[in-house]
C-alpha cells in the first residue's frame, strides 16, 4: 500500500484535533456526523481541500476542494448552491455530481442542518487554494447527463420524515444512519445501475451488506451468523465510540469513520443509532443454523498437526495475536464465528490479509497493535489457503477462496484506494 496510514492518522489528528478536546459547533458536529473530512482530505494534505483518489466501477474519481477558497473551493457558493450540491448532487456550474458523493443519503438532511453545515464550511474551515485533480473516467462514464436518469432510479426525494410508530430516540437514530451517516452507501447492496437497492428500513436489503471498492462491507442487520444478531445496543454504541468491543475491531476505512466521525458523536446520538440499527430484522440467514464453536481446529493446532492447507501459515503468522483457538483477546478480534469471516464473499478477508488493518485512534494516538500486511511475503496460493483455513476452522462454514481471487485483489489494491469495512464477531 503506497499511502502511509500512520502519517495519515497523525496529520489529520493534528489538523482537526482530538475527540473531546473542544466543544464543537453545530455545523462542525454535523460535518463529523457526515464524515466529510475523511473523503475530502488527503493523508498529507489540508482538511477538506480534496484530492483523494477513489476507485469506482466507472473509473477513478478525485474528491473536490470544499474549503471556502474563492478560486478553487466553494467560497463563492451561495447557500442555494451548497444545498443543491449536497442534497441533489448538482454543482454550482450545473453539472451533476458522481454518486461517489453520497447525496442520495444527504438528501435526508433537514433544512436547519444544511444551514448549520453551510455556516461551518464558510466561516470555520480555513480556505486552501488547491485545484481539483481531473477525474480519470473513460467514455461513456465521463458524460454527466445520464446521471439525471440515475438520480431518478437511485434517490428518494425529500428530507427525513419521522415515523410516528416509533419514539424520538429511534427516529433520531434513523435520521443519522440514513442521512448524515450515509451508512447505506457502503453497507447496502447495489442494483444493476450501481444504485443502492434500498434507502431505509422498509426494505430488507437496507444495510444487508454490499461489495464496494474491493471490500465486502458486512451486513448490519440482526442476522446471527453474518450480521449484528449477537451484538447488544451497548456493544454497538461502544464500537461506534471506540472502534472496538467484546465482539470485534474496526479496520479499513471504518477505522477512519471511527477516528474522525463516530467518536465525536454525543452519547445520546450514539445510543440512538444503536437503537435504530438493532431494530432491523434479519435479512438473509433466518433459517441457517447458528454458528457453534468447534474445538477440533484448536486441538489440531495445539498438537502441531498442520495437515489442512493454510494451517501451518496460520500458526506461524496469525496464532500469536488471534490465538490457536481463534478467540482473539486483548482487543484483537476473534476469528471463530466472526461475521466478516462467515460472509459468503471472502473479499474483505483477502484484503485485510494482503493489506493489513491500519491503526485505530480513539485516544488521539496510534495504537501499538495492528494487523500487518502480508502481500510482500505471502504468495497468492499461500494467502488463499490461509484465508480458506480461517473461513472453515473453529466451526466456521464459509466458502473457500482461490489464488485467482487473491491475485485480482492484489492487483486492484496496489495503490491503497479508499476502502470501507467493519470487522466484527
Amino acid at each position: 500500500m503506497k499511502i502511509n496510514r500512520l502519517v495519515a492518522i497523525a496529520t489529520l489528528a493534528m489538523a482537526t484535533g482530538s475527540a473531546g478536546a473542544q466543544e464543537l459547533s453545530k455545523g462542525e458536529y454535523l460535518s463529523r456526523a457526515s464524515d466529510c473530512v475523511v473523503c475530502h482530505t488527503l493523508p498529507e494534505g489540508h482538511p477538506y481541500a480534496g484530492g483523494l483518489k477513489m476507485s469506482t466501477p466507472a473509473g477513478v474519481i478525485f474528491t473536490t476542494n470544499i474549503t471556502p477558497d474563492a478560486e478553487t473551493g466553494i467560497g463563492r457558493w451561495s447557500f442555494e448552491d451548497f444545498d443543491r450540491a449536497v442534497r441533489k448532487g448538482i454543482g454550482k456550474d450545473g453539472q451533476r455530481l458522481y454518486p461517489a458523493m453520497p447525496y442520495p443519503s444527504y438528501a435526508r438532511l433537514s433544512d436547519q442542518d444544511m444551514l448549520a453545515l453551510y455556516d461551518f464550511f464558510m466561516k470555520e474551515v480555513k480556505p486552501v487554494r488547491q485545484r481539483p485533480t481531473p477525474n480519470e473516467l473513460s467514455w461513456p462514464y465521463n458524460m454527466r447527463w445520464p446521471l439525471a436518469a440515475w438520480n431518478w432510479l437511485g434517490t428518494d426525494a425529500g428530507a427525513y420524515k419521522p415515523d410516528t410508530r416509533f419514539d424520538a430516540e429511534w427516529n433520531r437514530g434513523a435520521y443519522l444512519v440514513q442521512g448524515p451517516g450515509h451508512c447505506g452507501a457502503c453497507h447496502t447492496p447495489r442494483g444493476f445501475a450501481l444504485q443502492e437497492k434500498a434507502l431505509n428500513e422498509t426494505s430488507g436489503a437496507f444495510l444487508a451488506g454490499g461489495n464496494l471498492d474491493n471490500w465486502s462491507a458486512p451486513n448490519l442487520r440482526n442476522d446471527l451468523n453474518t450480521g449484528l444478531g449477537r451484538w447488544s445496543e451497548e456493544d454497538l454504541a461502544q464500537f461506534l465510540k471506540t472502534g472496538t468491543n467484546r465482539h470485534g475491531t474496526a479496520f479499513g476505512t471504518m477505522r477512519d469513520v471511527v477516528n474522525y466521525s463516530t467518536r465525536y458523536l454525543s452519547d445520546a446520538d450514539t445510543k440512538a443509532i444503536a437503537k435504530y440499527i438493532k431494530s432491523l430484522s434479519p435479512s438473509i440467514d433466518r433459517t441457517e443454523p447458528v454458528w457453534v464453536y468447534d474445538n477440533r481446529t484448536t486441538e489440531a493446532l495445539s498438537a502441531r498437526k498442520f495437515d489442512a492447507p493454510g494451517a501451518a501459515t496460520f500458526q506461524r503468522q496469525c496464532a500469536s495475536c488471534h490465538g490457536s483457538d481463534g478467540k482473539g483477546g486483548g482487543g484483537l478480534p476473534a476469528l471463530a464465528g466472526n461475521p466478516a469471516i462467515l460472509d459468503p464473499d471472502g473479499t474483505s478477508i483477502i484484503n485485510v490479509v494482503l493489506n493489513g488493518a491500519h491503526p485505530l485512534d480513539p485516544a488521539g494516538l496510534p495504537e501499538a497493535d495492528w494487523m500487518p500486511q502480508f502481500r510482500t511475503f505471502l504468495g497468492d496460493k499461500e494467502v488463499a489457503e490461509l484465508v480458506t483455513f480461517v473461513r472453515t476452522g473453529w466451526g466456521n462454514r464459509a466458502s473457500a477462496v482461490t489464488p485467482a481471487d487473491v491475485a485480482r485483489l492484489r492487483r486492484d489494491t496496489e495503490l491503497g484506494e479508499r476502502t470501507v469495512i467493519l470487522q466484527m464477531r
